[in-house]
């Protein structure tokens, strides 16, 4: 069980850093507006990045459990509920783009970095949790499926979300017919 004072310090800082970046935010506005003291950051992280990377598992465990809740639903082909699920997600928590493809962008430049792994390592989580539910599927279809997900995340940071989520379950529909 986790505390509660790490808790708000992990949901102040996702938040912190998906209105602002993360370089952008650092652990005093965080320990600021969690109320907490930087002992009690320093109790739970060793670093930044270690906070980072426990903001971005938990974010990827909320969207894989959302998607698995979809996918639940045997009324309807297995596609269409992840995109339903992912159409939920988008327009409760997306609207300013991807937060692991934020982090990508920042920390990118170096492939070994521990948030870039994670980030790459999501994106693989993605795919393996679709390709585990509907394991029929090949990869050329799996690809195209991610790219309509990805690309209503990053739609829906430019235009309206409804409509970008009820395109991407039209595409959906549409493309996969299963």
């Amino acid at each position: 069980m986790m505390s509660s004072k790490k808790e708000m310090l992990l949901n102040v800082a996702e938040k912190l850093f998906y209105l602002h970046g993360f370089h952008a935010i650092g652990l005093k506005r965080i320990i600021t507006d969690a109320e907490i003291a930087i002992m009690t950051l320093y109790n739970h992280f060793e670093s930044k990045d270690d906070l980072i990377v426990e903001v971005l598992l938990r974010r990827e465990q909320r969207y894989l459990e959302q998607l698995r809740q979809y996918a639940d639903n045997q009324s309807k082909p297995i596609f269409l509920n992840l995109a339903e699920g992912h159409a939920r997600w988008l327009m409760e928590h997306e609207n300013r783009g991807c937060l692991f493809l934020r982090a990508k962008e920042e920390f990118g430049g170096d492939a070994n970095h521990i948030i870039v792994q994670t980030v790459n390592a999501h994106k693989k989580h993605v795919m393996t949790l679709i390709k585990k539910l509907n394991p029929s599927l090949s990869d050329r279809e799996l690809l195209q499926f991610i790219l309509l997900l990805e690309g209503s995340t990053a739609l829906a940071e430019t235009e309206d979300v409804h409509n970008v989520c009820r395109e991407l379950i039209h595409m959906t529909e549409k493309s996969f017919k299963s």
